[in-house]
């Protein structure tokens, strides 16, 4: 039997950090010394006169992860047989033998920063794999594991509402008239960040603009403990808001089972769960409702789309809709898999996190959807102020 022979090499992986500063914040944490890794995977194949470079960054809310991608997952990849981290055709890389070279020598458990460190690789190999057959991500991915079939728009809502010096009621509502003015039908906000009478006053001034409970969600960002979370329920039930998300710590299954028997709205969480481990817990133990419930697992920040497609399997094992996946993170990433996969939507963060955050220039919101661009790849080299910051890096 002939050996087969790789016909596609990474030839360098590089990784800086980028600033994503801001002096907004939630009910955990400001994002004044917010940063993000960005990498490039340097690949031997030609486009046009120039190596084809796929690209990665992690999702907003965890900083760099530069120690562990520098002095573990990059020199595993470099360091591996280039034979191993090929498909079987040896004309394009295998992102799942990839995965599995970065995961060599760790043990289970431990799914923090190191996971996100894996999504940023993930991310740029996707990004390469997409670019060398030529085809948007999506598309790629619909052919893989959907029969082709992707979605032509995916449902957006537009993630704001932040705690920020100076800003009161009257700014808050202009922001969320801007994202309607924009194109989106759903918006969402923080709370927890203030009194729960504070927070109410806000959440009725924005009701104003938008008109419905329908078109709002409120985001805890896992502050509360139980007795907080189920008074906040009961403030909240008159709404009927589009989800109340993350009230409790997000390991808390506890917490969150208890919630559910007492609200009966819609409840979100599942961002800062980071393997299918955990996402498998969170549907055995956390009393989350598939026929309302929302799941907002970051493909970026849990071990990248190859951990993410094994949390789909998981969800489709325990009789989930995939459409009750509307990913974290706003990015175009995501956009990609919710397109191809056929997810209930994205996150939009249309004014904050840039330039990692919002999708394609010249593509906008219509309705609450948003399509995406038909160029090989995440189509980052069309979100003028991303490509810039990515192309500097392998320049």
């Amino acid at each position: 039997m002939s050996q087969r022979r790789a016909g596609v090499r990474i030839r360098e992986i590089r990784e800086t950090v980028v600033p994503i500063s801001s002096d907004i914040r939630n009910a955990y944490i400001d994002f004044r010394r917010m940063t993000a890794s960005v990498v490039a995977v340097i690949t031997d194949v030609q486009r046009d006169g120039r190596p084809v470079i796929g690209y990665g960054f992690n999702s907003n809310g965890r900083y760099a992860a530069s120690g562990l991608l520098r002095e573990r997952f990059i020199p595993r990849v470099l360091e591996a047989d280039p034979e191993t981290l090929v498909d079987d055709s040896g004309t394009n890389l295998d992102p799942h033998r990839i995965w599995r070279t970065m995961m060599q020598g760790e043990k289970p458990g431990g799914h923090g920063e190191r996971s996100v460190a894996v999504g940023v690789i993930d991310m740029a190999v996707w990004d390469a794999v997409a670019k060398i057959e030529a085809k948007p991500l999506y598309r790629l991915l619909a052919e893989r594991y959907r029969g082709g079939q992707a979605d032509d728009r995916v449902f957006v809502y537009a993630a704001g509402g932040y705690y920020q010096p100076g800003k009161d009621l009257r700014a808050l509502q202009d922001e969320m008239r801007g994202y309607l003015d924009q194109g989106y039908t759903v918006v969402k906000m923080k709370i927890g960040g203030a009194p729960l009478e504070e927070d109410l006053a806000r959440i009725e001034a924005v009701l104003e603009v938008v008109g419905s409970g329908q078109a709002l969600a409120v985001d805890a960002n896992g502050r509360f403990d139980l007795e907080t979370a189920l008074a906040y329920a009961e403030a909240l039930a008159p709404y009927g808001l589009r989800w109340y998300e993350e009230p409790g710590d997000p390991l808390d299954y506890a917490l969150q089972a208890e919630l559910a028997r007492h609200y009966e709205g819609p409840l979100a969480t599942g961002e800062n769960l980071f393997s299918v481990q955990d996402a498998r817990n969170l549907i055995r133990y956390g009393g989350m409702r598939p026929d309302r419930d929302i799941l907002q697992f970051d493909p970026a920040l849990s071990y990248g789309l190859v951990e993410y497609l094994r949390i789909l399997e998981m969800l489709r094992v325990h009789d989930w809709s995939w459409r009750s996946c509307i990913p974290h993170g706003g990015h175009q990433m995501s956009l990609n898999i919710a397109a191809g996969l056929g997810l209930g939507g994205n996150e939009s963060y249309p004014g904050v996190f840039q330039p990692f955050g919002g999708f394609a220039d010249g593509i906008p919101v219509q309705d609450g959807y948003v399509r995406l661009p038909e160029v090989p790849g995440v189509g980052f080299e069309v979100k003028a102020n991303l490509i810039a910051v990515m192309r500097s890096l392998a320049a």
